[in-house]
């Protein structure tokens, strides 16, 4: 894999870190703004909300802008949102950085998206992605439970400001590792209409519908992932960390695995993955008072959600090959779609009888709602790539 796109993990990892940090983070802004749980959540869908107006919006408009200007500039927007973040007394003016943080998010991730998929051979998009997310799962496994250390030692306020900070690096990585002057639309590339008009075709709506549905599974959990931890397993605050860190451990396995499956062998993937992630979420709502039991399946369902989480995006970079500068748009879309819906199913959740384990109960939901999608169009999802895509 070519370096600049380790460069732009380095970058990813950064954002990413801001994007789940939430989870060990919730409690702490909720006390602070005098807010409850369930609405601090609500940042968390914020920022995806962001992502998913963002990514199609903003790749549209940087078709033409350097991919180098174009990512410097998102990096540089994302910090600035966090210093403000960082200093707000007001939950609407956090929101409202969230949301500006995410639509940088937003229009980083999909040019970086379209720029990985074009620096490698076409049949080899599955392992760029994975390079490319690899630095979300480095963020899970280092960033997010060092901001929950941070937070607990020192307030939310200082992960905010850390964040702010280690864009720093990722801006310099951009500015070494990706050539100047090169516009994000391809020479003679397709017009923005054709690229939009790829959202009609079937098989790229199912692969995005999939991966929503995955992926709010996934944050259902992870956002809420904190009380669980504490309250249910009765563990302290610290081993909040631990928990984020098995889970981004998990999910480092999952998505390097995938990566080299998702190319080729997504049916392996799914047919597989697909049923054992439908029964952990209950399996981990069941066991979530017995710690050791609870650390050991949050480690599980990391790497379950992220090697089919990976794989179905995978699908969705495939099926909008005829759209090389928006693929990596209707990428980002489909796992913010997720990432917003997740989070607003799980708080639901937390007032009735279940408590603490009614997001865990809608995660297990939400995977047999994609699996009940999936099964009758399996073949649809699981065959080869099409002709177009691996030319």
């Amino acid at each position: 894999m070519p370096l600049p796109l380790y460069l732009l993990a380095v970058a990813v990892c950064a954002m990413g870190t801001s994007e789940f940090m939430l989870a060990g983070l919730v409690p702490d802004i909720a006390s602070d703004l005098g807010i409850t749980v369930g609405t601090a959540g609500t940042l968390t869908s914020a920022f995806a909300t962001g992502m998913v107006v963002g990514a199609p919006l903003v790749a549209a408009l940087a078709r033409t802008w350097p991919r180098r200007s174009s990512l410097l500039g998102f990096i540089l927007a994302f910090a600035a949102a966090h210093v403000v973040g960082a200093g707000t007394t007001s939950f609407p003016v956090l929101v409202a950085c969230r949301v500006v943080a995410a639509l940088a998010n937003a229009g980083f991730l999909a040019v970086a998206l379209t720029t990985a998929a074009a620096l490698v051979p076409a049949d080899r998009k599955g392992r760029a992605l994975a390079v490319l997310l690899s630095g979300t799962t480095v963020a899970t496994v280092a960033g997010v439970p060092g901001g929950a250390l941070l937070g607990t030692w020192l307030g939310w306020r200082a992960t905010f400001w850390a964040v702010a900070v280690c864009c720093l690096p990722a801006a310099l990585g951009v500015l070494k590792g990706i050539p100047a002057g090169r516009a994000t639309a391809a020479a003679g590339g397709p017009p923005l209409r054709a690229e939009l008009a790829r959202l009609k075709t079937p098989r790229l709506l199912l692969a995005m519908l999939l991966g929503a549905l995955v992926n709010a599974a996934t944050f259902a959990s992870f956002t809420f992932l904190a009380p669980v931890v504490t309250d249910t397993a009765g563990l302290g605050e610290l081993w909040i960390s631990v928990a984020l860190v098995l889970f981004g451990a998990g999910s480092f396995v999952g998505v390097t695995v995938a990566g080299r499956l998702s190319d080729r062998r997504p049916a392996q993937v799914l047919a597989v993955g697909g049923p054992m992630l439908l029964v952990g979420w209950p399996a981990l709502a069941v066991l979530a008072d017995r710690p050791v039991a609870l650390l050991l399946l949050v480690f599980v369902q990391g790497a379950l959600s992220f090697a089919l989480g990976s794989t179905l995006i995978t699908r969705v970079l495939y099926e909008a090959a005829g759209a090389p500068t928006m693929a990596g748009a209707y990428a980002t879309a489909a796992l913010n779609v997720g990432a917003a819906v997740g989070p607003l199913v799980a708080a639901t959740t937390l007032g009735h009888t279940t408590g603490n384990l009614g997001p865990l109960w809608a995660s297990g939901l939400l995977v047999a709602v994609a699996l009940l999608v999936a099964f009758p169009l399996r073949t649809v999802i699981t065959t080869a790539p099409p002709a177009d895509a691996i030319r």
